[in-house]
Order: structure tokens, then C-alpha cells, then sequence
């Protein structure tokens, strides 16, 4: 790991620019909308993800993710981004590249997720594309791999519209909603990536 990763500031870093989009590192002011969003997208939300904890959507419990979120990104453990509408700065959803593994692996788990409103419209394939870019050029990947449910037609599209390759199903990979859930696998590296897109 180079010194330039153990002495980064999390505050500073840039915005990552995709089409029509941004993202970034959430803040304290960013309290209100996401609890929003996510509180308005919850049905939507929990098929496909960990369940809540009963605290999950208080200032209390985003203020830990935020010291995690910083704690993370100094170590180069995990980036973890909103993102946001490039016109209207409406927040749409987050996006995480996380359980980064250097060395001879240079890789990447990435995960996602859209508020209700703002799903079916592409944008986050856009995001992904955007965070995959940053992720090999920026954080100097080699490969990004992602997970999803076998009955996530949606995000198997998405994985695959941005290059991902199905690798494989992993059986009661992750528990989601309560229950070990297998997923497929997905991996795009580096000499993979569509270009411009």
C-alpha cells in the first residue's frame, strides 16, 4: 500500500462525475435526504438488502456511518458515495466500492442502491459506470466484482450492460432480509471496462 493511501484526506476527495450524475462521500448536512429516501424506499428496498437495524434510519446511527465512512476510506478499505442529480442535486441513491484487497489482487466488492422514485431510469448504470472508472483509474483497481440475487433481473442487466461478466452462483452467499440468500457472481476488470460510456 502506497503512502499516498495512508495519508489521504476523505474530506478532500473529488467528486466522481458520470452522465448526468455525481457522486460523493456523504456529509452530516446530507442527514435529512437520505433518511428521507431511504425511509420512502424502504419496501422497495428490503427484498434486496441486509435488514435494518431499528436504529438505522436516525441521526444517531448515520452519524456512525459517517465515522465509518471516513475511517474506511483512510485505511483504503472502502469508498462509499451518494449520487446525486447533476442538475437538480436531488440525491438518488448510494454506491459503495468496498472490501478493497490489495496486493496481489488489487480488487473490489461493489454494491448499490436506488431510492423507489428514481429506479427504471438508468441511472444507476450510469453510477456504476462512473464508480467503475474511478475505481480502476483513481483507487487503481484491477478488478470490481458484484453480487446479486438470481431473481434480480434488474441488476444483472445493469451489471452486464456496464461489462460485468457472470462468473459463477454462490450458494447462501450473503443473508438478505433475514435469510442466506445465494447470488450470482459478477466481475469486470480493468482491460474490460467499456470505454466512454
Amino acid at each position: 500500500m502506497s503512502l499516498f493511501r495512508l495519508t489521504r484526506n476523505p474530506e478532500t476527495e473529488p467528486l466522481v462525475r458520470g452522465d448526468g450524475l455525481y457522486l460523493r462521500p456523504a456529509v452530516a448536512a446530507d442527514y435529512s435526504g437520505w433518511a428521507h429516501l431511504r425511509a420512502e424506499s424502504r419496501n422497495f428496498l428490503t427484498p434486496w438488502e441486509p435488514t435494518w437495524p431499528e436504529d438505522d434510519l436516525t441521526r444517531a446511527a448515520f452519524r456512525r456511518r459517517l465515522r465509518r465512512q471516513v475511517e474506511d476510506m483512510t485505511r483504503d478499505e472502502s469508498f462509499t458515495f451518494l449520487i446525486f442529480d447533476a442538475v437538480t442535486d436531488a440525491l438518488l441513491g448510494g454506491l459503495t466500492l468496498g472490501g478493497i484487497r490489495r496486493g496481489v489482487s488489487q480488487a473490489a466488492t461493489l454494491g448499490y442502491w436506488m431510492g423507489a422514485a428514481h429506479a427504471g431510469k438508468g441511472r444507476m448504470t450510469r453510477a456504476v459506470s462512473a464508480a467503475t472508472r474511478y475505481g480502476f483509474s483513481t483507487l487503481r483497481l484491477h478488478r470490481v466484482e458484484a453480487a446479486c440475487l438470481p431473481e434480480n433481473v434488474a441488476s444483472m442487466t445493469l451489471l452486464e450492460h456496464n461489462g460485468f461478466k457472470r462468473e459463477g452462483l454462490a450458494r447462501a452467499y450473503l443473508k438478505i432480509d433475514g435469510a442466506w440468500r445465494d447470488h450470482v457472481l459478477y466481475a469486470l476488470l480493468e482491460h474490460e471496462a467499456p470505454r466512454g460510456f
